[in-house]
């Protein structure tokens, strides 16, 4: 387990603007609004081959605006209680408050290693005003300036000096490789971070029956069978009139549909118990056009007693949802466990078919048994348009390209056949085929195929 390093203050000190600069990314949302991150939110630092896990948390004493703040100081106490080092974060143009008076007693009770950041020192000018912080009972404060970027190569350093001074731990090494990335999307309130929780095997994501409650994408490593994944929880997606953009919604919106193309399969999470709606619609364009191997995960499946059955729900998604018609279902009630291991087990399964290539020998012989079929009754009239031969030029997603005589002659509703011909016939029958129509007089090495 690698060592957690835990960042705590009061809301709007700059905490998650610190996270970022150390991470070197935007992973946590910044936003001058009080109380945007609740959850834990992590990622891995490494220098001169040492790793840590930064943990950003929550502001200290918010009055959440839904009534969450229970749950978030819960998140805080979970990432203290892991914690071997915290750097508490004060704000040096507004000196000591009762909240950082607050804060700086929790720490003293729990007598961990901390460093004190007094941060918005944009500049050396404000540096002197520094010393009323030693009154906090934590030494002399490092002065930065987490927007600018000031200091973050001494905050990296007293980072792993004080990593330097813990006793050896045998199972903190190298994290081990990441063999997939699942990103959880879907509406609010469908169950996400509930599903999440029973792959962290902990509370790591606040739960609550108030619609929002996750904002951003937090990133959560799991193990099973020995190997381990990264589950991305996502913001429940809204409708767009509703957002508006300078709000956390468009953010929460935006990191979900990052979360998306940078995911390898996609669990996206629709509620038993509720009819699909505009935004699960919406979603799942998304998903397709990124050509994201996808599992449509069915939560709440225990109280959807008005179910006629599996099967009648499966023709009900197909109909709503055509467009990710090859996706496999996954029937699953998150809230006891149940089917959860097992829908990681299946987005591995799809993640190795999108991953496999195919010969050019095979998938010309698969195209001429299509072709040498019936054709179709739209194409009955005009004909077929000639394909003579194929080849595949990429994996993840799987990527076909065919050299015909008119590129114009494969419309949507022929490319939709051949599409469905080739996921019958090629090992890609739950995976998203992009399949790209080339000119056969171009060649290999002529304009760009038109996808």
């Amino acid at each position: 387990m690698l060592p957690v390093v835990a960042i705590v203050g009061r809301p709007n000190v700059g905490k998650s603007s610190l996270f970022n600069i150390l991470a070197g990314r935007r992973i946590s949302i910044v936003e001058p609004t009080a109380g945007v991150t609740r959850d834990r939110v992590s990622t891995l630092l490494e220098h001169e081959g040492q790793f840590v896990e930064l943990v950003d948390t929550g502001g200290y004493g918010i009055e959440d605006s839904d009534n969450l703040t229970e749950h978030v100081e819960g998140q805080i106490r979970i990432a203290l209680g892991q914690a071997f080092l915290v750097l508490f974060m004060v704000d040096i143009r507004q000196g000591i408050t009762a909240l950082d008076r607050r804060v700086a007693e929790l720490l003293r009770k729990l007598d961990l290693p901390v460093l004190l950041l007094a941060n918005k020192a944009d500049s050396p000018r404000w540096d002197d005003q520094a010393g009323e912080f030693f009154a906090l009972g934590f030494g002399e404060p490092l002065c930065i300036s987490a927007q600018h970027g000031r200091n973050r190569l001494q905050v990296m350093e007293r980072i792993f000096e004080k990593l330097s001074e813990q006793p050896a731990d045998p199972t903190a090494g190298p994290p081990g490789e990441t063999i997939m990335k699942l990103a959880v999307v879907g509406r609010r309130n469908v169950g996400k971070s509930t599903f999440i929780n029973q792959l962290a095997g902990e509370e790591r994501m606040i739960v609550s029956e108030v619609p929002g409650t996750t904002r951003d994408a937090v990133d959560v490593h799991f193990t099973k069978d020995g190997h381990t994944f990264i589950a991305i929880d996502t913001a429940g997606v809204r409708k767009k009139s509703r957002l508006a953009q300078d709000s956390i919604d468009f953010y929460s919106y935006t990191r979900a549909l990052q979360s998306i193309r940078r995911a390898d399969v996609v669990l996206f999470f629709l509620d038993a118990i509720a009819e699909i709606s505009q935004v699960d619609k919406r979603l799942a364009r998304t998903i397709a056009e990124e050509y994201k191997p996808c599992i449509l995960v069915v939560n709440k499946w225990d109280l959807a007693r008005h179910r006629a059955g599996s099967d009648d729900y499966l023709t009900y998604i197909n109909q709503l949802l055509p467009g990710l018609s090859y996706a496999p279902i996954s029937f699953v009630t998150a809230r006891e466990g149940k089917n959860v291991l097992s829908a990681v087990d299946l987005a591995r399964s799809l993640h190795k078919q999108a991953a496999t290539t195919v010969t050019t020998g095979r998938l010309n012989k698969v195209l001429r048994e299509i072709t040498g079929q019936r054709v179709p009754a739209a194409r009955r009239k005009v004909g077929l348009p000639k394909i003579y031969y194929g080849t595949q030029v990429a994996a993840e997603p799987p990527t076909l390209l065919l050299f015909v005589n008119d590129p114009q002659a494969i419309d949507e509703n022929y490319r939709r056949y051949l599409l469905n011909r080739l996921r019958e016939r090629l090992p890609f029958g739950e995976v998203p085929i992009r399949l790209l129509i080339r000119h056969h007089r171009d060649g290999p090495d002529g304009p760009e195929p038109k996808a």
